[in-house]
């Protein structure tokens, strides 16, 4: 993505580099998508924010502007797929009613939309206010503040650990309570460096699931959110590309897969022998190198 007066060059798609040719032709920009998709697709299902190490990132490499932005939502739909590759047996669920789970058909999908709503309807609401935290220094903030939330929320539930011997231990003991409850903390997330991931665990963590349920159900409840947002802002973004840009969205939407299956699996069984401590302790450490090298 360029600058304003370089944004007729459909060759490069993300910013050129000050020795680049007169053209604006930049050769290391499959190299930049590639590096933003690993970056997505290992963030977006973890406690430690997706967009918020974009936006880090994207600081750090000089990437600016609406083409990028878009650029960023867009290859979302990498992670997504690695979300309905291996929950593929939950999703499909969603299409009939089976009577030994309860999670499955119009309830199913009622679920997920109570879960849903809240996010995009605040989302919507309060868009041009969210946008304006899109910073170095917001997200070094929300870091902070999401790390602290995720130490309280272990504390509390190692306090009530023997009020919670009856938690639920599937999706299909999942209620209506608390799959609004996870959607209200969701909201959270709408602060750029907070993590969707994060709020949801927690959120489910509180209203009574066990860690490793919590991750998964704030997994499949990604799809209808991401799935949304991201649609609709290519859509509305849709006049600033050309067919010119289709290998940096196929580079970096391939590298989101890839790294998400990758970082799901591999968070999934942490989640058995470990708390969300570590990874509130990586969000505290990253404030630093972010107040020195982005904000100060």
């Amino acid at each position: 993505m360029l600058r304003e007066n370089h944004a007729s060059c459909g060759v490069c798609f993300l910013r050129a580099r000050p020795d680049a040719g007169v053209n604006g032709v930049c050769m290391d920009n499959v190299w930049m998508a590639a590096l933003l998709g690993l970056v997505e697709g290992l963030t977006e299902f973890l406690p430690v924010s997706s967009t918020g190490h974009l936006i880090l990132v994207g600081d750090a490499l000089g990437l600016y502007g609406s083409r990028v932005a878009t650029f960023e939502i867009v290859i979302q739909f990498g992670a997504i797929l690695a979300v309905l590759l291996l929950y593929w047996g939950r999703f499909w669920g969603l299409l009939r009613s089976r009577p030994h789970r309860a999670f499955s058909g119009l309830r199913g999908i009622a679920l997920l939309m109570v879960t849903t709503l809240p996010g995009a309807l605040l989302g919507l609401a309060a868009s041009s206010c969210i946008k304006s935290l899109f910073s170095p220094s917001c997200v070094m903030v929300s870091l902070g503040v999401g790390a602290l939330c995720m130490l309280l929320a272990e504390w509390w539930v190692a306090r009530h650990q023997p009020a919670r011997a009856h938690a639920p231990s599937g999706l299909d003991e999942l209620t209506f309570r608390q799959a609004l409850g996870v959607g209200c903390f969701q909201c959270l997330a709408l602060w750029p460096g907070f993590s969707r991931s994060a709020a949801t665990i927690m959120g489910g963590m509180l209203l009574g699931l066990r860690r490793e349920l919590a991750a998964e159900y704030s997994f499949i409840a990604a799809v209808p959110l991401i799935v949304g947002a991201a649609g609709y802002d290519l859509l509305k973004s849709l006049p600033l590309f050309s067919l010119a840009d289709l290998p940096f969205f196929a580079v970096g939407t391939a590298l989101a897969f890839v790294s998400a299956v990758a970082a799901i699996k591999t968070f999934i069984r942490l989640l058995g022998r470990v708390t969300l401590r570590p990874f509130a302790l990586y969000r505290l450490l990253l404030i630093v190198p972010v107040y020195w090298f982005l904000v100060r």
